[in-house]
């Protein structure tokens, strides 16, 4: 059995139909709280399994909209959704395009998310730069140390093709990008009601 085709929206089709959609910002809650799309509720990716029920309330009463920075984790969480029996739609582009379509990104006045998070790609590229040079400076003790270097490298190639990213998975369960769980459950009842 094949699998459902993956249901995406274009910028403006969802900023035309923004109210009658249930927007499921999947970024960590750094990311989120840089800016989001109005009405956006926060479930980083790793957590949907426990957000499944939840969701699927909020699928009976709206279409969800999965969202993230440029659409490759809302595919995924689009994806776990679909195959749970939870109808979900991506924007294509993520919250990237939204913005640069000029529409507005919600910014919470009061969040206890320093200001100082970074995006996610960012974090990436940032641990990998790092760590390449550290591979390469460790090799001119002994050549071996290059394969640090090599092993990130071949790493980014295999991110690129499979559009998955096992060092963001990794840097996600860091204290900042993670939801308190106060946050969580406050978002989830939200869902629920």
């Amino acid at each position: 059995m094949t699998a459902p085709a993956l249901r995406t929206l274009t910028t403006d089709q969802a900023h035309a139909s923004i109210d009658k959609l249930t927007v499921i910002d999947v970024r960590t809650p750094g990311e989120y709280a840089s800016g989001h799309l109005p009405g956006a509720h926060n479930i980083p990716l790793d957590q949907i399994p426990r957000a499944l029920p939840a969701l699927k309330d909020a699928a009976s009463r709206a279409d969800l909209l999965v969202v993230c920075a440029s659409g490759a984790r809302s595919e995924n969480a689009a994806k776990t959704l679909t195959a749970r029996g939870v109808p979900a739609t991506t924007l294509t582009g993520g919250t990237n395009a939204w913005a640069q379509h000029g529409l507005d990104l919600h910014h919470p006045q009061a969040c206890d998310v320093p200001k100082t998070v970074w995006g996610m790609e960012r974090q990436v590229r940032l641990t990998a730069g790092i760590i390449v040079l550290l591979g390469l400076a460790l090799g001119l003790l002994h050549p071996a140390f290059q394969l640090i270097s090599a092993a990130i490298a071949g790493g980014l190639v295999f991110s690129a093709l499979t559009n998955t990213c096992g060092m963001a998975a990794v840097l996600a369960k860091l204290p900042h990008n993670r939801p308190r769980p106060a946050d969580l459950d406050a978002t989830l009842n939200a869902l629920r009601s």
